[in-house]
């Protein structure tokens, strides 16, 4: 399937809030997301645009940062394709143009989190030959 790819602009971020808000049952407001978007912007976050006749139908959320056991790395970040085009190799498609991205600028590994229940992300990304190194805690505050 011929998709795009496009840094989406900070200006915009905005965009990627419905796709957002997909991802989890407990999603936050949209007041919310637009104040976290906007900060994080500010904070080597990046987003990746999917597009399929000019109509945005998947997003990828990338930071980037040094880590002192890796080096330069981007971490990928809410990964989410529009039901309709799920199950057609874009995921796929989307992590060989992150991998890509993420070594033109210099990144020397990836990684991500994934929910623990979400047993067809972990085939997913094994398959895309990453590896489990650990256990993601959450304390909020």
């Amino acid at each position: 399937m011929p998709v795009d790819f496009k840094i989406i602009d900070a200006k915009d971020i905005f965009v990627i809030i419905p796709f957002l808000q997909k991802l989890s049952d407990d999603a936050n407001s949209e007041a919310v997301l637009q104040e976290r978007l906007l900060e994080m912007v500010t904070q080597n976050y990046e987003c990746i645009g999917v597009y399929k006749n000019g109509n945005l139908i998947g997003i990828c959320g990338l930071w980037f940062m040094t880590r002192h056991y890796v080096g330069k790395s981007v971490e990928i970040d809410h990964l989410y394709i529009e039901k309709k085009f799920q199950g057609q190799g874009l995921g796929k498609i989307v992590m060989e143009w992150v991998d890509n991205y993420a070594q033109s600028k210099g990144c020397k590994a990836s990684e991500l989190n994934t929910y623990v229940q979400n047993y067809p992300s972990h085939k997913f990304y094994y398959n895309r030959g990453y590896e489990i190194k650990g256990y993601h805690f959450l304390k909020k505050f």
